[in-house]
């Protein structure tokens, strides 16, 4: 049996999984589906939630594994890491295992030894490498310190506005009415009493989309909103770029920059490269760049 190895992209709402079997040539092409489980963010789930959407993994996965790379969101530091290093090993007993933060992922995924990435989903980040092996990082502190421009923040905004234009004696607008109905709240108010309810991120995220395809139609308050995110996040890129070098490609992923076009464009026109077309959207999903560095592990 040939050797195989996993991916994992484990983002603030979902978590991916990809097998890959290496054959002499190297990594198949014919890897196993792709699946798709609740996230196994330490932040969001603890540690049981974490091992109980790994071992679902493990099971669908199969024998063989040697070597797993995760790319995990929220994997800032080494004590997050090594949790999630020694519950994977639980599961994978005896592979190799790597834990990085989901940016190193998506850069393996654009075929991109050097460059930066910046991520928009449920929250927000930047981080690249450059030719010669420096690394930077801006944001991604989680929503309580950081994240703008990720979907999460988005919403709040939105919220904000809602309770903007209650207490100015509004209406409420296009944008407000659609957020109002999404989250069956009679009004602005108890709109408030649910977000702090629940204050899960990926909870909010989810409703990012609303926002900014009203922003699409022109709603003038979601607009706003998407003109805030776009200039949080190309300051984000922007700094990454700046301290390891404008002439870097620049990867842009996450939900939120992948699915919705007009904000990526907006952010793409930001960032004020010299050449625009260094900025790309990422075309592989993520978890294929954690396969490649799966692959690297045994090649070690």
């Amino acid at each position: 049996m040939s050797p195989a190895v996993l991916g994992l992209h484990i983002g603030g709402s979902q978590t991916h999984a990809l097998r890959s079997d290496l054959g002499p040539a190297g990594l198949s092409d014919a890897d196993a589906p792709e699946l798709t489980e609740s996230s196994a963010n330490l932040s969001s789930v603890g540690h049981q939630g974490v091992d109980a959407v790994l071992r679902r993994i493990a099971a669908s996965t199969g024998s063989g594994v040697e070597a797993v790379c995760a790319g995990a969101a929220g994997a800032d530091t080494p004590a997050r890491r090594a949790v999630l290093t020694g519950l994977l090993a639980e599961h994978f007993p005896g592979a190799r295992i790597e834990v990085v933060h989901d940016t190193r992922i998506i850069l393996a995924a654009a075929g991109l030894d050097a460059g930066a990435v910046l991520v928009a989903g449920t929250g927000s980040v930047a981080w690249g490498r450059n030719r010669e092996g420096k690394e930077a990082r801006s944001g991604g502190f989680g929503y309580l310190l950081g994240d703008e421009g990720g979907g999460y923040s988005v919403v709040r905004d939105a919220v904000r506005e809602a309770l903007r234009e209650h207490y100015a004696g509004l209406e409420p607008g296009t944008l407000v009415t659609a957020l109002l109905a999404a989250t069956a709240s009679a009004d602005a108010l108890q709109l408030m009493d649910f977000f702090y309810a629940k204050p899960e991120p990926d909870h909010w995220a989810r409703l990012a989309p609303l926002v900014l395809e009203l922003a699409v139609e022109g709603d003038a308050a979601a607009s706003r909103i998407q003109a805030e995110a776009a200039h949080s996040l190309a300051t984000l890129g922007r700094q990454v770029l700046g301290e390891l070098g404008l002439d870097l490609p620049l990867v842009m992923a996450g939900a939120l920059l992948i699915n919705q076009p007009q904000l990526a464009a907006s952010v793409a026109r930001k960032l004020s490269l010299e050449d625009p077309s260094a900025v790309r959207i990422l075309a592989e999903s993520p978890v294929r760049g954690a396969v490649k560095l799966a692959a690297a592990l045994l090649e070690a």
